[in-house]
C-alpha cells in the first residue's frame, strides 16, 4: 500500500477520519490514480508516531478525505535511535546519504562543518538546502514504509558536536588511520545501546586535530577496514552494520 504522512491536526478521531492535503493529493489522484474505497497507509508526524490503514472516501483537487480502518502497531522503526553527523560533502552526495540511510533506519542527520569540507554551506543557502534535504528524507520514508520522517538539522561545528557526545550511549568516528579498533570490538555495546551516533568526515577526510578532539570528548574512533570508503559510502556501511548488530534487520510480522 502507498504511504503518506499527515500532521496531527489532520486527524479527527471523533469522526474516525484523516484528511490528506497538499501535493500528496495530486499524487494520489493523478499519479497513483487511486479511487474511492482503495486503502492506503497514513502515519502521523509526531513524537509519538501512529500509523493507520485508511480507506479513501472522497478525492478533491486540494484534499483527500479518508476513513480510518485500523490502527497499526509501530513495526517499521528500529529500536535504536541512530544519528548521522556528516561532514558536509558535495550536495548530490548529501542527498544520496540522506535517502539511503533513511531507508536503512537512521533517525536524524546533522551536517558537520569541518576543516576539510570542500563545500561551505553559507547561511543564505542553508535554509533552502535543509528544506530540500528534509523533503528527500520524507520521500525516502514513504518509499521504505517508515513510521517517522528522520529530521535533518542545521549544520553544527566540531566544538558543538563535542558538547553533544554525552547525549548518546556511544558515538563512533570512522577514521581511515585507526588501526586498533573496529565496529566489531563494540558489538556488545551496540546491542545494549538505544541512542547511537556516527561521525563521518567529508571528501577530504578529518584533520588529525579533529579526531583527537572527538576522542577526548568521549567518541570511539574506529576503522572500517583496509579499504578507504568514500564519504557517501561510509555512513551507509556503518548504518547497515549497526542495524544488523542491534537486531534491527530482523523481519517482524505486521498486524495489517
Amino acid at each position: 500500500m502507498a504511504k503518506f504522512f499527515v500532521e496531527e491536526n489532520q486527524v479527527n478521531l471523533d469522526k474516525n477520519q484523516i484528511t490528506i492535503l497538499g501535493e500528496d493529493t495530486n499524487h494520489i489522484n493523478n499519479v497513483l490514480r487511486l479511487r474511492k474505497n482503495e486503502k492506503i497507509l497514513v502515519s502521523v508526524k509526531s513524537d509519538n508516531p501512529k500509523t493507520y490503514i485508511v480507506s479513501i472516501q472522497n478525492i478533491e483537487d486540494n484534499k483527500v478525505l479518508c476513513n480510518i480502518v485500523k490502527k497499526l502497531d509501530i513495526l517499521n522503526e528500529p529500536k535504536i535511535q541512530l544519528s548521522i553527523f556528516q561532514g558536509i560533502p558535495k550536495f548530490d552526495k548529501m542527498e544520496w546519504i540522506i535517502q539511503k540511510c533513511t531507508e536503512l533506519g537512521a533517525s536524524s542527520f546533522i551536517p558537520l562543518d569541518l576543516k576539510r569540507c570542500v563545500v561551505k554551506l553559507k547561511s543564505k543557502d542553508e535554509i533552502k538546502k535543509n528544506e530540500r534535504w528534509q523533503k528527500i528524507s520524507e520521500v525516502a520514508s514513504k518509499q521504505s514504509g517508515r513510521d517517522i520522517i528522520p529530521k535533518v538539522y542545521g549544520k553544527i561545528s566540531l566544538n558543538e558536536l563535542c558538547n553533544k557526545i554525552n547525549d548518546y550511549d556511544i558515538v563512533f568516528v570512522a577514521y581511515e588511520q585507526e588501526n586498533d579498533f573496529s565496529l566489531k570490538y563494540y558489538a556488545e555495546k551496540i546491542q545494549n545501546s538505544r541512542k547511537i551516533a556516527i561521525v563521518i568526515g567529508p571528501e577530504g577526510g578529518f584533520d588529525e586535530s579533529e579526531v583527537e578532539n572527538l576522542k577526548n570528548a568521549g567518541a570511539k574512533i574506529i576503522s572500517l577496514g583496509n579499504r578507504i570508503l568514500r564519504t557517501e559510502t561510509a555512513p551507509i556501511a556503518l548504518t547497515s552494520i549497526i542495524m544488523y548488530e542491534s537486531g534491527n534487520l530482523e523481519r517482524v510480522n505486521s498486524n495489517g
